[in-house]
């Protein structure tokens, strides 16, 4: 085949497929430019996820009218001169190519006025083809009109990802935004509902208040930190306020947003050995460098960047971390008590679990570390004792009677049976208890709630609310009794009678948690994985101390168990350790 000069249709319609990947591509562009022009007030309407229509309204210092065909061609700017400027940017945009990528696969249309002018301008971009610009009444500032997003790209619109996920991606981009720019006023509108309106105030605080609710806010610990050439400002999260994934853990340089690797493994170095294994902070960090330290050239949607001095920013954000972490919560001794008296508590026990203490798996008495490394040697243990393997048969086989002998580091139980020795995980097997009797009520098709004295409201990110909505008819089906309160906000009337006593409000956001890792939540076999989330978050924590009467009745409780030794995510339960392994170990029968 011939060599030949693409079209210019073409190659814009290439272009615009490194930049605009997602309806919440066309929204980072566009309000990125809007914040470099100088805005105060910034409004986003988004219809069908944006793929109708995307529209994004601010007050900032406009296009001149003779300008404004210009402004949608490729490679037109206004923020570089020369290739110098390449390594001294401090503005989002640079490379001109937003809006010529958008109206290439799109029918764009912009309104736009600057102070000077006594009306406005209007140009219509459709599929990459400009119009005439025309005169129209107009305030300062700029609008900009997405619709029919990829509508000449039918392949790209075909693999776009369901209206839940394509909102929940621009809801994130904006909240992130949002904390950002704490002076600027952001209101975002889907179809005819309010998902977030910030006051603009300057006070980040109050943004984490609207986004996380106040309870969060009050919690989340405040980051300064300055050295030579380098700031760090933000808010971390305390280690009892944690989630199942990395998707809070948010980083701005110079006011950009940047998913950047070694940023984020400073922060979780500043955590190591303060929380448990698979749970990660939330974070807002802003980090501001002399622009000629950092190139943000490197990526087609500029999420990503590279510093000239890695090693000295690495150490900053960790130690600056660190130190925000241990002002705020000092380190926990490790004190299981495990050889000395403890004076008896003069409140009176029930016999059960006593759901008061231990809500949040963060909050242990003894350091996850060695929890961890307990759990691994026991689990070897159990393969093999002196080389012999363990007689456990069976993942599924029933557990004989068993005698109680105590509670090893406020996290297993130490059992004798007929054949030997059993230390059983507490958190696991709750976790199997509850989730067979809460299987048993549904297959009854009667599963008992007992509302609350006072309701539980939980505020949600609008991107959580989302997803929530989404699971309502679960949750109620469980005997959870969840209902909508406001704007991103949730009251909790009633739960489960057999999860009496428990927190409402952070199994809830657990369950929300659970829900956003999966792209399509809950679609097969969605009771048992719902009820075995739910029975996850409620269960007795490692760490929690039990008496006696609650030690044996979990016992009792795991041996009526049609699957006693593992967990409803497979996780085993319990180690068995037979009188044959311990007397081979102790020399009782030949050499060791």
């Amino acid at each position: 085949m011939p060599i030949r000069l693409l079209s210019s249709e073409v190659s814009s319609q290439i272009a615009a497929g490194e930049v605009v990947e997602r309806p919440a591509s066309v929204v980072k562009e566009l309000t990125e430019n809007a914040l470099d022009a100088g805005a105060k007030n910034i409004s986003i309407s988004i219809v069908d996820a944006g793929r109708t229509l995307i529209e994004v309204a601010d007050d900032g210092h406009g296009i001149p009218a003779d300008e404004l065909e210009l402004a949608a061609a490729r490679h037109a700017t206004s923020k570089l001169i020369q290739s110098d400027d390449l390594f001294h940017i401090s503005t989002l945009g640079f490379r001109g190519e937003a809006l010529a990528s958008i109206g290439s696969v799109s029918n764009m249309t912009i309104v736009s006025r600057v102070q000077s002018a006594k009306e406005g301008a209007r140009l219509k971009v459709d599929g990459g083809t400009a119009g005439k610009v025309e005169k129209i009444g107009a305030p300062v500032g700029t609008v900009l009109r997405v619709e029919n997003l990829f509508y000449n790209v039918p392949a790209r619109l075909k693999f776009l990802k369901t209206d839940v996920t394509e909102r929940r991606a621009i809801d994130s981009l904006i909240t992130r935004y949002a904390l950002a720019y704490p002076n600027v006023r952001f209101k975002v509108t889907d179809g005819k509902q309010a998902t977030l309106q910030t006051a603009g105030d300057g006070d980040r605080r109050s943004i984490l208040a609207a986004l996380y609710g106040v309870d969060v806010a009050k919690q989340m610990l405040e980051v300064m930190a300055i050295e030579e050439g380098l700031s760090l400002t933000g808010f971390i999260s305390p280690t009892s306020l944690t989630r199942s994934n990395r998707k809070e853990i948010t980083f701005f340089v110079n006011g950009r947003w940047v998913q950047e690797f070694s940023l984020t493994t400073a922060l979780l170095q500043a955590y190591h050995t303060l929380l448990m294994v698979g749970r990660y902070p939330l974070t807002a960090l802003f980090l501001d460098v002399a622009p000629e330290d950092v190139d943000v050239n490197v990526h087609p949607t500029k999420a990503e960047v590279r510093f000239r001095s890695q090693d000295r920013i690495f150490s900053f954000v960790q130690r600056s971390a660190r130190k925000a972490l241990l002002a705020y919560t000092p380190v926990a001794s490790v004190s299981p008590q495990l050889w000395g008296s403890r004076p008896a508590s003069t409140e009176p026990r029930e016999v059960g679990i006593d759901w008061s203490v231990g809500h949040s798996s963060d909050q242990l008495s003894v350091d996850s570390d060695q929890l961890q490394n307990a759990e691994g040697g026991m689990q070897k243990a159990e393969e093999t004792v002196n080389g012999q393997p363990s007689t456990v048969t069976s993942s599924f086989a029933s557990v004989p009677l068993l005698r109680l002998i105590g509670q090893i580091g406020s996290t297993y139980i130490v059992a004798e049976g007929p054949d030997g020795l059993y230390l059983i995980d507490q958190h696991a097997a709750h976790e199997r208890v509850l989730f067979e009797k809460l299987m048993a009520q549904h297959d009854k098709k009667v599963i008992p709630s007992q509302a609350l004295l006072s309701p539980e409201v939980v505020t949600l990110p609008p991107q959580s609310a989302k997803a929530l909505m989404a699971q309502l008819p679960f949750l109620n089906h469980f005997g959870f009794e969840v209902e909508e309160f406001g704007t991103n906000t949730f009251q909790v009337r009633a739960m489960p009678v057999l999860f009496a006593g428990g927190d409402p409000s952070s199994a809830l956001r657990a369950l929300v948690e659970d829900f956003e890792e999966d792209e399509a939540p809950l679609q097969a076999e969605v009771e048992a994985k719902l009820a075995a989330r739910v029975c996850k978050r409620l269960a007795v924590k490692g760490g929690q101390t039990l008496t006696s009467e609650e030690q044996r009745a979990l016992l009792n409780d795991l041996e009526a168990c049609a699957s006693p030794r593992t967990c409803p995510h497979g996780r085993p339960t319990m180690i068995h350790l037979s009188v044959d392994s311990l007397e081979r170990q102790f020399g009782r029968r030949g050499p060791r």
